[in-house]
């Protein structure tokens, strides 16, 4: 893509929206088109201007980011949304999935690791905070959403396909496995393609929870 990616911020504090795209601002990829402070301002934007990717606060007045996720993707089912938060709670993760959110990065995170969500979003992939994949790890047994009576089945992957699923349950995201495996971004998103083929894996959390549920790999 040689123009810039167009993102439109929603998140009900000033300074953290200004802060945000100053910060992406430095960027030669990205162009914040437009702010707003909640769900409802951000639907009425989207009558003048439909942008590549929304990065989408969770938690705000009026009309949160989840049931403005759910409204925008009932009008432009194609819109690539990334949800923000300020922590790792699995609660929200769930939440913004069901509605169709594409990815979700906690507020902390580098500007490096969120204009990467940025982009593997757009490329149409998702992308999930390293750090919430590991709470998801750790609470596995205790999380309502995930459990299953069903025993591990038998999963044939490759040893490059077994490479890239440890160092994706491990928190690891597409940039870090391809300098690690001397592999291009794009060879480790064709494993992780056929690694959610054969688990029948939405997204990278999905990956995860099979991996486990399956016996693929320890916790």
């Amino acid at each position: 893509m040689n123009r810039k990616i167009k993102i439109i911020l929603v998140d009900d504090h000033n300074l953290f929206r200004e802060s945000l795209s100053f910060l992406l601002s430095k960027s030669k990829k990205i162009e914040i088109i437009a702010e707003a402070e909640n769900g409802e301002v951000f639907l009425k934007l989207l009558d003048k201007m439909i942008p590549d990717v929304v990065l989408m606060d969770i938690n705000m007045p009026n009309m949160d980011g989840i049931e403005a996720t759910k409204r925008a993707l009932e009008r432009y089912p194609n819109l690539k949304i990334i949800a923000l938060s300020m922590n790792g709670d699995e609660a929200y993760y769930y939440k913004m999935i069901q509605v169709g959110a594409k990815g979700f990065v906690l507020k902390k995170a580098s500007s490096e690791e969120l204009e990467e969500a940025i982009e593997t979003v757009l490329n149409g992939n998702d992308f999930f905070s390293p750090e919430l994949m590991k709470n998801i790890i750790i609470n596995f047994g205790s999380t309502k959403e995930i459990k299953t009576d069903k025993g591990p089945k038998y999963i044939n992957l490759s040893n490059r396909e077994n490479d890239v699923l440890k160092l994706i349950c491990n928190g690891f995201t597409t940039k870090e496995i391809s300098n690690m495996l001397f592999i291009s971004t794009r060879t480790v998103e064709g494993h992780k393609s056929r690694i959610m083929d054969k688990l029948d894996a939405q997204n990278t959390a999905n990956i995860i929870i099979q991996a486990i549920r399956n016996k693929l790999i320890d916790i």
